[in-house]
């Protein structure tokens, strides 16, 4: 139904969901943004002659040192607004894809810019703001043998 208000245009942008299992529980990172500290996922624009999941994991190395297996389907997507300099903003959509990761570097290109945190997805889910990345994240809450959440059997099939 169209009430007759201009749409606003869609961004999009490609996110890493970076995780390991660490004695049986899962685990995810999340990193603070740049301009503001919030806690996010590592995520970032297109780029030419790279696929969404390249994008990912590209980001994960640059903004948080991670290097894994990245998902080459979408796991899934939230939206939110984000904020640029002065009083801009962008309404944005943004499809994650997980990211195994095997190793974690000392240093890496935006280390002295940004905090890097493992987490549970359970802890990570009440340090962001985003509602449909929490409601990622709290999918993974039900992470074990058997998950009833779509999401957490995804994630299951990359481990």
């Amino acid at each position: 139904m169209d009430d007759g208000q201009p749409k606003e245009k869609l961004f999009r942008q490609y996110a890493a969901l970076p995780y390991a299992v660490r004695d049986g529980e899962l685990l995810v990172v999340l990193v603070t943004s740049r301009q503001t500290g919030r806690w996010i996922i590592p995520k970032g624009w297109p780029e030419k002659n790279l696929k969404g999941h390249e994008v990912a994991a590209r980001e994960a190395f640059e903004e948080a040192g991670l290097i894994g297996d990245v998902g080459k389907k979408r796991l899934s997507s939230f939206q939110y607004v984000k904020r640029l300099d002065g009083d801009q903003r962008k309404l944005c959509k943004v499809d994650v894809f997980p990211l195994a990761v095997h190793r974690v570097l000392d240093d890496w290109p935006e280390k002295n810019q940004r905090q890097r945190e493992w987490m549970t997805p359970g802890q990570a889910a009440m340090r962001v703001a985003e509602a449909g990345l929490i409601q990622l994240l709290l999918d993974l809450t039900d992470f074990g043998e058997e998950p009833a959440t779509p999401v957490a059997r995804v994630v299951i099939r990359y481990r």
